[in-house]
């Protein structure tokens, strides 16, 4: 029996298992979203901005690795589509993105919201194909979706509005081909060699990325038999519980002096399934094993003596059954020692009472760690909001960390949050956003509201780009007038939206506000007014360097004088 080209394309996502498209209605995807109201596997998920739609599909696909839909109609609302979908393409997540497209006999002609969506996708998207006859629907919807995967990135179609109203026969073939990529093996001979080289090494780091997920257990195991600390990147801080004795802390500004120092220090790096950009952090004399599973990853951050091709766990396990126990702890001891020094001043930072009328915003991100539940996904947007949010969170190990990783963009934490709620409503979603973040995108906790996705929404308000103002001030200058804003009452907003909002001004009763805030049913935010003054705890800036900062603060107060 024939069905319409979006009758195809919906029954080819439920199939696959897709359960939610994120999009906004429109002319060219009428039929589209038709075959979607007429059947129930797959659910509609209107947005309030095509960005807030690819932000969530890319959310849902980094959380899980399996395929996020979203969609945007002709012209303006396909082109709203792409910065979100950069979050897919840049952390590798397999995404497919639907945009409408003027009717075929219109192209051409400069038409009503005409553009060219191969053009314009080209850059974000790993493959991109407009439908120019229902005849093709098939294989390329295949194609399309087979590259998603394959390939770990974003795919995009366009299909005019006649195309996606036409008849076809053809079924999309080889179904069962289209699925997550799975683990890949090393060479024995590539693992024989790491074995030899960690066999000469004294001292053994271990540096984790998100290629370790599901590998958790053998690095464990790793870390004991060689007695070796354990590092991670942000997005590799979630494989285990904070108190873990070998999971050490992050490397880089996102992470601690414990880190740095360790990676610095050992005798032998193993760089597991990262491709960490930030090289003045990584050994400079290719003292350095990497093991990842993408070939053109190898070695092309820091020398290295030996990549090894392949994904972590297995090559993890073909390590151990060639590895000796070490009983030597001293360098993993030194390490850890540094650790609790570290951990202690995290402590003292993040006391809601340590001083000042104004809240610091480590004692939010620290009693929010301490109330959540066990399980709940953590959303970070990015700016200095993500030092605090990453640097205070103690993880259970259970938890799920995700936001803007390798494209670091601000104001992305919505969209992605709406996307990881939806996939459970029960499951507890925290966003940690700041205030110039969380406006970029507002309208998108109206999406909350609609659909019930009880999203916590916590806003760190100091009034400015704190990230932007901090640089400044690190590189001696005083902070420029476009880093400081005015502000809405955020639980107001919240409130006028549908949703539930609070106000943490007081330190003495920030526990109290995080607790009702947290238990609230339904979408809430917590507008927190921290200090904008407090300065991240930073690995990487020497006690020299410190004046910088001294010297941007009396240039500020000098300009104030003057305007005054």
């Amino acid at each position: 029996m024939s069905k319409t080209v979006a009758e195809l394309l919906v029954e080819t996502l439920a199939e696959i298992g897709v359960k939610q498209v994120f999009g906004i209605v429109g002319d060219a995807l009428n039929p589209f979203t038709h075959a979607i109201e007429a059947q129930d596997a797959v659910e509609w998920v209107g947005v309030r901005h095509e960005e807030g739609a690819a932000l969530a599909a890319a959310g849902q696909a980094k959380l899980t690795g399996r395929l996020g839909v979203c969609c945007g109609t002709t012209g303006p609302g396909a082109n709203h589509l792409v910065a979100g979908l950069y979050e897919a393409a840049k952390d590798h997540a397999p995404v497919l993105a639907i945009s409408g497209g003027v009717p075929s006999a219109k192209r051409g002609i400069d038409y009503l919201q005409e553009d060219s969506p191969d053009l314009l996708f080209r850059d974000v998207a790993i493959y991109t194909q407009t439908i120019a006859s229902p005849d093709q629907a098939a294989a390329v919807i295949h194609q399309a979706i087979a590259e998603a995967y394959g390939k770990r990135g974003v795919a995009h179609i366009s299909i005019p509005p006649d195309i996606f109203a036409a008849k076809v026969s053809t079924p999309v073939p080889s179904l069962a081909t289209l699925r997550p990529r799975p683990e890949v093996a090393p060479a024995e001979a590539d693992i024989n060699e790491a074995a030899r080289l960690i066999g000469e090494a004294k001292t053994i780091a271990v540096f984790c990325g998100a290629g370790c997920r599901g590998a958790a257990e053998e690095l464990k195991a790793l870390a004991e038999r060689l007695q070796a600390p354990l590092m991670h990147t942000y997005r590799g801080k979630e494989l285990m519980a904070y108190d873990d004795p070998h999971w050490i802390g992050g490397v880089g500004l996102i992470g601690g002096k414990p880190g740095v120092d360790a990676v610095a220090d050992a005798d032998l790096l193993l760089m597991l399934g990262t491709d960490y950009p930030y090289s003045e952090f990584l050994p400079k004399k290719g003292k350095v094993i990497q093991v990842d599973e993408r070939a053109f990853a190898l070695g092309r951050r820091t020398p290295i003596a030996l990549g090894v091709m392949g994904s972590v766990r297995p090559a993890l396990k073909m390590l151990l059954a060639k590895l000796e126990a070490r009983g030597d702890r001293a360098f993993l001891d030194k390490v850890g020692r540094a650790r609790a020094d570290w951990d202690r001043m995290l402590d003292e930072k993040a006391d809601p009472g340590r001083g000042g009328e104004h809240i610091h915003p480590q004692a939010v991100a620290r009693t929010l760690s301490d109330h959540a539940q066990d399980d709940a996904i953590f959303v970070t947007d990015t700016g200095e909001v993500t030092l605090w949010a990453i640097n205070w969170l103690r993880q259970s190990g259970r938890q799920r960390l995700t936001g803007s990783h390798n494209n670091a963009a601000v104001g992305t934490g919505l969209g992605i949050a709406n996307g990881a709620q939806i996939l459970n409503r029960s499951r507890q979603v925290i966003l940690q956003v700041g205030d110039g973040g969380f406006t970029m995108l507002a309208g998108e906790f109206m999406t909350a509201v609609e659909h019930r996705l009880p999203i916590k929404v916590v806003v760190y308000d100091n009034s400015g780009w704190g990230l932007v103002h901090f640089e400044m001030e690190g590189a001696g200058l005083p902070a420029a007038k476009g880093t400081g804003f005015p502000n809405m009452d955020f639980a107001a907003y919240a409130r006028a939206c549908g949703g539930q909002g609070f106000t943490a001004k007081d330190p003495a009763s920030l526990d109290e506000t995080i607790r009702a805030f947290l238990a609230a049913p339904g979408p809430a935010i917590l507008h927190a007014l921290v200090d904008p003054a407090e300065i991240p705890s930073m690995p990487h800036i020497a006690p020299g360097e410190v004046w910088k900062f001294g010297i941007a603060k009396v240039k500020e107060a000098m300009g104030a004088i003057r305007s005054g």
